[in-house]
C-alpha cells in the first residue's frame, strides 16, 4: 500500500472515530435547587440559566459530546433530592450535579454522588462540613462558607465595640455550624452570648423570638438564617424598632442581594454581609450581570455567580483532562487556576475553592445611584484569613 494511501486511511478512521464520539451520548450536568420555596430567587431559575449561559460561553459541547442542563426542584428535602439525583445518575446518565441549596440536601446528595463516582459541584449549601469532613476528588465547594462569613461578620462586629450576642438560628446542620463558629469568635473576644433560639425553615412567624432577642439587651441579634426566613426576620425585627436606638443591631451571615431587594434599604440599610460576589465588584462581574439581568430581570445572586464559575471550571476540566472520569476531572480542577469574576481563585486538595470575600455594609438609601446599587465596600478579606484551613487528616496534603 503506498504512504498516500496509507494516510487517506488513517485519516478515514480517525475521522469516522471522532464522528461516532460526536453521535455519542450527550454530557448532562443537573441544576439541583429550589424550584418553589424560599430559596427560589437566590436559586430556582436563575441557577438554571447560570449553568445554561457557562455551557453557551463554552460553546455547547465538550470533546465532542453535546451539553445538556437538566434541572428539578429538591423541596428542600434530602429524601427528594437524593431520588432525583439517583434517577439522574443511574437512568438518565447525568455527570454532574450542582446548586444545592440546605445543608442537609448538600450533605445528602454529596454522599450518593460519592457512592456511584460522580461529580458534585455545591454553590448553595455552605456548611464547612463539605470539605473538612466530607471531602472526595468529586466533591468541590463553591459557597461562602459558614466558617467564612461567621468570623468574618463577628471579628468585624466585635472589634466595633458588639461585645453581647444573641442567636435566631434555623435548626439545620447549616445555622448550628454557624452559630457555634460565630460563638467561638465572641467567646475569644472577649464578648458573651446571651441566649439563642432554633427554628424550622420557613416559619410562619417570628414575632416571639425576635422579642426575646429585643428583651435579652443583646448588642446583636445574629440571625443564621437565609432566604426568606432572613428577609421576614428583619422586616419583622424593624418593626418592633430593634436598631432604632443606634445599640442593639440585627446581624445577617448569608445574606442575597435578592434578600435586600426583596427588603428594601430603607429597612436593610447598616447591615453587615460578606460575598465572594456582587454584580458590581469588577468588569467580569458586570459583564456576566448584565447578560444575566437581560433574561431574569435582577442581578445574579452569589449563587447564581458561583454556578457560572463552577461549571464553566468543571467543563475546563473535562478538555484538559481528555476525559469525564470522575477521579481524572477533580485532578485536573484541582490544577487550574479559576476564573472568578476578577478575584485570584483557586481550589484546594480537599475541593475548597478559594477566593477573598468582601465585606459589605447596605448603603442607605440615599446613597443610592441606581437600581440594585446596594452594598458600599467595608474591607477585603483574603482567603487564607476567611476560609478555615484545611483538613490534611482527612483531606489530603
Amino acid at each position: 500500500m503506498s504512504v498516500l494511501k496509507t494516510a487517506a486511511l488513517a485519516f478515514a478512521l480517525s475521522f469516522a472515530a471522532a464522528a461516532a464520539h460526536a453521535d455519542g451520548p450527550p454530557l448532562k450536568i443537573g441544576v439541583l435547587t429550589d424550584e418553589s420555596g424560599p430559596f427560589v430567587d437566590s436559586g430556582g431559575p436563575g441557577s438554571v440559566l447560570a449553568a445554561e449561559m457557562a455551557v453557551d460561553d463554552f460553546g455547547g459541547e465538550v470533546l465532542g459530546r453535546k451539553i445538556e442542563i437538566v434541572h428539578a426542584d429538591t423541596l428542600n428535602k434530602p429524601d427528594v433530592a437524593v431520588g432525583v439525583a439517583r434517577r439522574w445518575f443511574d437512568v438518565e446518565g447525568v455527570d454532574a450535579i450542582t446548586d444545592l441549596p440546605v445543608t442537609p440536601v448538600a450533605f445528602a446528595v454529596q454522599a450518593l454522588a460519592k457512592e456511584k463516582n460522580r461529580t458534585v459541584l455545591i454553590t448553595a449549601g455552605a456548611t464547612t462540613d463539605i470539605t473538612y469532613k466530607y471531602c472526595s476528588i468529586g466533591s468541590s465547594h463553591w459557597a461562602d462558607d459558614s466558617y467564612a462569613m461567621a468570623t468574618s461578620i463577628a471579628k468585624a462586629e466585635t472589634a466595633a465595640g458588639a461585645k453581647t450576642w444573641f442567636f435566631l438560628t434555623v435548626d439545620t446542620a447549616f445555622g448550628a455550624a454557624l452559630q457555634k463558629t460565630t460563638t467561638d469568635v465572641v467567646d475569644k473576644a472577649g464578648g458573651k452570648v446571651l441566649g439563642s433560639v432554633k427554628y424550622p425553615i420557613n416559619a410562619p412567624d417570628f414575632s416571639s423570638l425576635l422579642l426575646q432577642a429585643q428583651a435579652s439587651g443583646a448588642d446583636r441579634i445574629a440571625l443564621a438564617s437565609v432566604g426568606a426566613d432572613l428577609d421576614n426576620q428583619i422586616k419583622q425585627g424593624a418593626e418592633f424598632g430593634i436598631g432604632r436606638d443606634g445599640k442593639q443591631a440585627m446581624v445577617g451571615f448569608l445574606v442575597y442581594i435578592q434578600s435586600v431587594n426583596a427588603i428594601g434599604l430603607a429597612t436593610a440599610q447598616g447591615l453587615k454581609l460578606v460575598s465572594g460576589y456582587y454584580w458590581d465588584q469588577s468588569e467580569e462581574a458586570r459583564a456576566f450581570a448584565k447578560r444575566f439581568f437581560a433574561a431574569r430581570h435582577m442581578e445574579p445572586s452569589r449563587n447564581h455567580a458561583s454556578i457560572y464559575a463552577a461549571v464553566t471550571h468543571y467543563l475546563k476540566a473535562i478538555r484538559a483532562a481528555g476525559t469525564d472520569d470522575t477521579a481524572a476531572v477533580g485532578k485536573a480542577m484541582r490544577a487550574a487556576p479559576v476564573a472568578y469574576f476578577g478575584h485570584p481563585a483557586y481550589m484546594r486538595a480537599d475541593g475548597r475553592v478559594m477566593y477573598d470575600l468582601t465585606l459589605y455594609r447596605v448603603k442607605r438609601p440615599a446613597e443610592s445611584k441606581a437600581p440594585w446599587d446596594y452594598y458600599a465596600k467595608v474591607r477585603d478579606i483574603p482567603a487564607s484569613e476567611a476560609f478555615r484551613p484545611q483538613n490534611t487528616e482527612a483531606c489530603g496534603p
